[in-house]
């Protein structure tokens, strides 16, 4: 059935309107899995990395810092929805901080950025069509933040869903969208050259893109780095931080040993055998914040030279069509990530950074530290904290907790401080009131099957 399905694939694909380029990399990932691939790296082939530099340590030349800035585009993924959390729209329309959403933010940040520097440095967003329209409206009430020949923004592909029996394209009636899927953050690329957004920011003289996710508020364009991908002459450069047991899931950079290359190796690339030593965080010490920097020359060369196909190594994700519904028929999702370009540009780097730079919004859990006074907004936009140590870590039962809508009841009058807080678990139906204060490692517990209320100004202590 594998050309059958390979056909049907590429048809409805070229029906819907998709570049020519994306049914390209489509094609050759659909033959990768045809053929057995499943994209496993296994620890056998190879090492941890050595010494790398870190971001404290690199070039503070203020010349040439906005130099590098000067040829820096800000590019955010930006095709998320906040379906985890029960939110039907952007991910970053949500209100984080302040009032303000992760867009209205990073506005912010670029806009002080471009006043500090005095550099152009466009922002451009890959967007989803669930999420270009909400989006663009919200980054239109930033006067200037547009550049004059550049997009605001481009869009990523979309592919069939394929069914995992026979290799067909997936159709869903109840819901015919869910029979499609983004070709993860790896499309970036693909994407980057089908909407003609790299030529469009080579023509005007951009060298490097900073790539970051839009749920990120700590991936600010720092000088430093851009100043130290211009003197090294760096085409791919990785921002990676200190491990800790919380991030032994997460992906790892490590040495290739068949050519020395640095690559990373994501959780669904790990074969079960290997599993004790991918979360080993004493052996493999550093993980991807998928903040990346990279020379668009280079990409522009590899992509010419390539067809268009990076070769990104493939990740074979499987569900089901309907991905809430147990019961409706299985897939595979053919996905590439983009920090594994890291492997197909000879001499990429990786730079160590601090958890400043890290701060992913991807549960309420999180989304209660940032609004909490653990963190403070200043008028740049950037994120400060008082908090000494690691931030706090919160817990929130999932059950009362994890969609927005019951987060916000709970805690209608406000996050409590956490600012000297190193532990918040809560467990059952807890709702908090105003000014509450969690001081150390605390856990509160409600009754089963009865509300529990934390009464105005309570202080919650270990």
């Amino acid at each position: 059935m594998g050309e059958v399905g390979l056909r049907q694939a590429q048809e409805k694909m070229r029906a819907a309107g998709a570049a020519d380029v994306a049914i390209r990399v489509f094609t050759h990932y659909y033959r990768l899995l045809e053929s057995g691939q499943q994209g496993k790296i296994h620890e056998a082939d190879i090492e941890p990395v050595g010494e790398l530099p870190h971001l404290d340590h690199l070039d503070t030349d203020p010349d040439a810092m906005r130099a590098a800035l000067a040829e820096t585009v800000v590019i955010k993924l930006n095709g998320g929805l906040g379906t985890s959390m029960g939110v039907t729209g952007p991910k970053s329309a949500l209100q984080v901080k302040d009032g303000l959403s992760f867009l209205d933010i990073i506005a912010r940040q670029i806009l002080s950025t471009r006043r500090k520097y005095d550099v152009p440095l466009p922002l451009v967003l890959m967007n989803s069509f669930r999420t270009k329209t909400e989006s663009l409206q919200i980054l239109s009430e930033y006067d200037g933040l547009a550049i004059d020949g550049l997009p605001l923004d481009f869009m990523q592909n979309m592919e069939p869903k394929l069914l995992a029996d026979d290799l067909t394209p997936a159709e869903w009636e109840p819901d015919p969208e869910l029979a499609w899927c983004p070709p993860g953050h790896g499309d970036l690329f693909t994407a980057l050259v089908a909407s003609g957004t790299l030529d469009a920011l080579r023509e005007h003289g951009f060298r490097h893109a900073f790539i970051s996710n839009a749920d990120n508020l700590g991936a600010t364009p720092d000088p430093r780095i851009a100043a130290w991908m211009a003197e090294h002459t760096v085409p791919f450069g990785m921002e990676v931080c200190r491990r800790t047991r919380s991030d032994r899931k997460g992906g790892h950079v490590a040495v290739r040993k068949s050519d020395g290359r640095l690559i990373l190796r994501d959780s669904a690339q790990v074969a079960d055998e290997d599993t004790q030593y991918f979360q080993d965080v004493t052996r493999h010490k550093t993980f991807n914040t998928n903040n990346l920097w990279i020379d668009l020359d280079r990409l522009a060369e590899l992509m010419d030279g390539h067809d268009g196909i990076l070769g990104l190594p493939i990740i074979v994700n499987r569900k089901t069509v309907d991905p809430a519904d147990s019961s409706s028929p299985k897939v595979i999702q053919l996905e590439t990530a983009m920090g594994t370009a890291i492997e197909t540009f000879e001499g990429s780097q990786a730079v160590i950074v601090d958890r400043t730079r890290f701060k992913p919004v991807k549960t309420t859990n999180d989304l209660l530290v940032l609004r909490s006074d653990v963190y403070e907004l200043d008028d740049a936009g950037d994120l400060t904290t008082t908090h000494e140590g690691d931030e706090p870590y919160v817990d929130l039962d999932p059950e009362y907790f994890k969609i927005l809508a019951d987060f916000d009841t709970r805690f209608a009058a406000g996050p409590p401080s956490l600012v000297r807080a190193d532990r918040l678990e809560v467990r059952g139906d807890v709702a908090f009131g105003k000014d509450v204060v969690v001081v150390g490692d605390v856990e509160v517990e409600a009754p089963a099957g009865e509300r529990r209320v934390i009464p105005d100004g309570t202080e919650l202590s270990s």
